[in-house]
C-alpha cells in the first residue's frame, strides 16, 4: 500500500479521484501571480497542471492514520450519488473508495475516528452512503470530529451567507446533519487533543472553522492543512488564495502561520489535495517560502 511511518504512527494515502477540476489558474487562484504558473512550469506539470488545457488537476484522498491502536479517517472526500446540482464535477460520483479503503485493510466497521477539517462538499461526502432513501453514517462505529464553527456556519438554519453561493447546497443535509442526528459527532472548538500523538487545532480563513491536525511522534513532525494549499504554488506564493476563502485575509494569515509552524518543527505539510507526492518538507525562501523535497507517496500519475 502508499503507505509511510511518521514515528509510532502510519500514514496511507487512499483515493478517491485525480483530475481536471474544471477550473484554470486565473479561475481557482485569482490572486495569484500569473508569472508563478510559467516560473514553475516544470514543478506543476502534469500532476497539478494540465499543460494542454491550462486546467488544474486535483485529488481527491482520504488520510488514513493508525495511532495507538485506532483507526483514524482524515476527510472523506465526495462520496457516491449525492445531488449537487451547483456542483457538477462533484454530482452523483460514483468510485469505488470504500474498495480502495479496503485494499488498505479498512471495513467500515473498523473506523474509529472519522476528522473532517471544514465541512466543505469535497471533506464530508464519504461520512455517509445512501441505504434505501436515508442518508446513514457509513462509519457506523467512529466518532466524527467536526468543527463547531463550521457546522454552525453550515447548518441551513443560522443563515450564513457563504463566497461558494449554492455551491456547499445539501452538502449539510446528506453528509454532516444525519451524522449529528445519529448521535456520532464531536463538535470541538479551538483545540481537540486525540492522543499522545494527534491533536486539532483551529486554522480559521479557508472556512470559518478550517482546522488542522498535528502529528508529534518521536521525532517525527507533520501537519495536515486540510485547503490552506491545493497547490504548491500556494507554498511559493503564501499570499494566494484560492476562489473558495471565505475571509481571504485571515486565510493568508493563518497560511503563513502554519508554513511556519512546519518550517520550525521540520514538519511534513500534508494537504487534502495535492496529486503528485502528495506531501512536502518545506522551508523559507525570503518571504515566502520552498519545497525541499517530497514524501515518497508515489505519484497518481504513476499508480494509473
Amino acid at each position: 500500500m502508499d503507505t509511510i511511518t511518521l514515528g509510532d504512527v502510519t500514514l496511507t494515502r487512499v483515493r478517491e479521484y485525480f483530475g481536471p477540476v474544471d477550473m484554470t489558474p486565473e479561475t481557482f487562484f485569482p490572486d495569484s501571480p500569473a508569472k508563478a504558473w510559467e516560473d514553475h512550469r516544470a514543478l506543476l506539470v502534469p500532476d497539478f497542471l494540465d499543460d494542454g488545457t491550462r486546467i488544474v488537476n486535483s485529488a481527491i484522498q482520504t488520510w488514513l492514520l493508525r495511532s495507538e491502536g485506532r483507526t483514524i479517517l482524515v476527510d472523506t472526500g465526495v462520496g457516491n450519488h449525492k445531488e449537487r446540482p451547483y456542483a457538477p464535477v462533484w454530482s452523483r460520483m460514483d468510485t469505488g473508495f470504500l474498495d480502495n479503503l479496503a485494499r488498505a485493510g479498512v471495513r467500515p466497521e473498523d473506523v474509529d475516528i472519522v476528522i473532517n477539517t471544514h465541512l466543505h462538499i469535497d471533506h464530508v461526502g464519504w461520512n455517509t452512503y445512501l441505504d434505501g432513501r436515508s442518508w446513514v453514517p457509513t462509519f457506523p462505529n467512529a466518532t466524527y470530529l467536526m468543527p463547531k464553527d463550521d457546522f454552525d456556519f453550515w447548518n441551513p438554519e443560522n443563515g450564513r451567507t457563504s463566497v461558494l453561493g449554492r455551491g456547499n447546497q445539501n452538502v449539510f443535509e446528506d453528509s454532516v446533519a444525519p451524522v449529528h442526528q445519529a448521535g456520532r459527532t464531536l463538535l470541538w472548538e479551538d483545540s481537540h487533543q486525540i492522543d499522545a500523538a494527534l491533536r486539532l487545532e483551529s486554522a480559521p480563513g479557508h472556512t470559518p472553522g478550517s482546522s488542522v491536525l498535528t502529528l508529534t511522534s518521536g521525532t517525527d513532525r507533520a501537519v495536515f492543512v486540510g485547503d490552506l494549499l491545493h497547490s504548491p504554488v500556494q507554498i511559493l506564493e503564501p499570499d494566494s488564495n484560492s476562489c473558495f476563502c471565505e475571509d481571504p485575509a485571515q486565510a493568508r494569515a493563518t497560511r503563513r502561520k502554519i508554513l511556519s509552524w512546519a518550517v520550525d518543527n521540520h514538519a511534513l505539510v500534508v494537504p487534502a489535495h495535492l496529486g503528485g507526492h502528495g506531501a512536502a518538507h518545506v522551508v523559507r525562501h525570503g518571504a515566502k517560502f520552498a519545497i525541499k523535497g517530497w514524501a515518497s507517496f508515489a505519484p497518481y500519475t504513476e499508480q494509473g
